[in-house]
């Protein structure tokens, strides 16, 4: 992925719509197969899906590459801008990875635990909210898989907030360490409380559905958090504080969901499912103080540590007869000799 620094919580917003996206799509898609579709209903969910997870792994295939330089469709006019616009370094780096000081970085921890209440939330309404909304609220499966959707439609909020994020971190206003905090705090606390009031809407389908919608909107607003911050730690080892951040969430995953079963396990009545609830709210207001006390919006210290060796791009063409440069913590300005 390529950014500018000051715009990325808007580019990283841009792209996580497509998830929420997806789960609209799949969860209306998915209520008309079981009812209507191939290969006795349900079996066609996943025929269906398949052939469109294949069809999009090839287009990833040939459309995508590491950085605007190796890009052949690339013009020149947009690589110039990008030379301008971003830290060439940051461009086309690949440093050492300083293991030891990234795996016991706090920030870096504190922001994995908030990607995990983040997770546990967002996979506690994505898999286990129609199930809720079918046992408890009476659903059957086509109006199931529309109003599961519902929730979802809060994605709209997602590239709003991510431009606000941004302006907010403008030379004046806020420091980004702040504004993280401000926005993973109010997110998870509205995520929390509205999913407990969920579960006493009673049999109101409809408060329920709003209620539902509220808290898919507070966790919307902890996106230009958990998926951004490790831009704001490490530009250049992003993708391994990603991976890990990535990791820890996916443990919430798969432990959300097996709770909700455990807790749901007798009868999936509306007192077990406040239970649900109290546990995700629980989980989010722990993430929330977590990341509040211990997270950051600040460049790491060991951030621009190792050699770094990039790769050379010509200022007018693009060619692959380039050199290596290894540059010292104080990083040049990435003028290549050719």
């Amino acid at each position: 992925m390529v950014y500018t620094p000051r715009n990325c919580s808007i580019v990283v917003a841009v792209m996580t719509v497509g998830v929420s996206v997806g789960v609209i799509v799949g969860m209306l898609l998915s209520g008309v197969l079981c009812d209507h579709g191939f290969a006795g209903g349900w079996p066609s969910v996943f025929y269906v899906f398949g052939m469109i997870g294949c069809l999009w792994s090839g287009a990833w295939c040939l459309l995508v590459y590491d950085s605007p330089s190796t890009h052949p469709r690339i013009s020149k006019a947009e690589l110039r801008y990008w030379k301008r616009k971003t830290n060439k370094t940051d461009l086309v780096a690949r440093p050492a990875t300083p293991w030891r000081k990234l795996l016991t970085s706090i920030p870096v921890w504190a922001l994995a635990l908030a990607f995990f209440a983040f997770d546990w939330g967002r996979y506690t309404m994505v898999t286990c909210i129609p199930l809720f909304m079918h046992d408890v609220l009476g659903f059957d499966i086509t109006e199931n898989g529309v109003l599961s959707a519902v929730p979802f439609f809060a994605t709209v909020f997602v590239v709003p907030l991510g431009w606000f994020a941004d302006w907010l971190r403008s030379p004046g206003r806020m420091s980004t360490t702040v504004v993280r905090k401000v926005f993973c705090a109010t997110g998870f606390t509205l995520a929390g409380c509205t999913l407990i009031l969920t579960g006493y809407a009673g049999c109101n389908r409809d408060l329920a559905v709003a209620l539902l919608f509220l808290a898919s909107s507070g966790a919307n607003i902890s996106i230009p958090v958990v998926v951004v911050n490790q831009l704001d730690l490490a530009p250049l080892h992003a993708g391994k504080i990603m991976g890990l951040t990535n990791f820890v969430a996916n443990v919430a995953q798969i432990v959300a969901v097996h709770v909700v079963g455990a807790l749901t396990y007798e009868r999936s009545t509306r007192s077990e499912w406040q239970n649900v609830f109290f546990v995700a709210a629980g989980v989010y207001a722990v993430g929330a103080i977590v990341f509040v006390i211990f997270g950051s919006g600040n460049r790491q210290s060991w951030a621009d540590e190792g050699d770094i060796h990039t790769a050379c791009v010509d200022r007018e063409d693009i060619t692959d007869d380039c050199h290596s440069n290894a540059i010292d913590k104080e990083v040049d300005t990435g003028e290549c000799s050719l």
